[in-house]
C-alpha cells in the first residue's frame, strides 16, 4: 500500500527553511517520495491553520519513514529546526 507525507509548516525563519527545501526535496526522491501538493491553495476547515500544506507520495509507510530517519534528511531538517512551526504525519492509502 501507498502512504502519504503530510506537513503542515508555519515558516517563521525563510532562509533558514529555504535550504531545508533545497535539501529535502532531493532526500524525498531518493527514498520513493514524490510531491503531489506543495504550498497551494488550501482551506482550513478544523484545528490549527498552517500557511504550508505539503503532501508526498511515498511507495509505501516504510519507505516514508525511512525516508525522515535518512541521514540526508535529518541534514535537511536541522535547518528547519528553529525555523518553523510544524507537524507531519505518515499515513497510508488505501491504494
Amino acid at each position: 500500500m501507498g502512504a502519504l507525507w503530510i506537513a503542515h509548516v508555519t515558516v517563521t525563519d525563510a532562509d533558514a527553511y529555504g535550504k531545508y527545501a533545497e535539501l529535502a526535496g532531493p532526500a524525498i526522491a531518493k527514498h520513493g517520495g514524490e510531491f503531489i501538493a506543495r504550498g497551494g491553495r488550501f482551506v482550513q476547515l478544523e484545528g490549527k491553520e498552517r500557511p504550508r500544506n505539503v503532501v508526498a507520495k511515498f511507495p509505501d509507510v516504510d519507505a516514508a519513514v525511512a525516508c525522515y530517519h535518512s541521514p540526508e534528511y535529518q541534514e535537511a531538517l536541522s535547518h528547519a529546526r528553529g525555523a518553523s512551526e510544524r507537524e507531519l504525519m505518515v499515513v497510508e492509502t488505501s491504494e
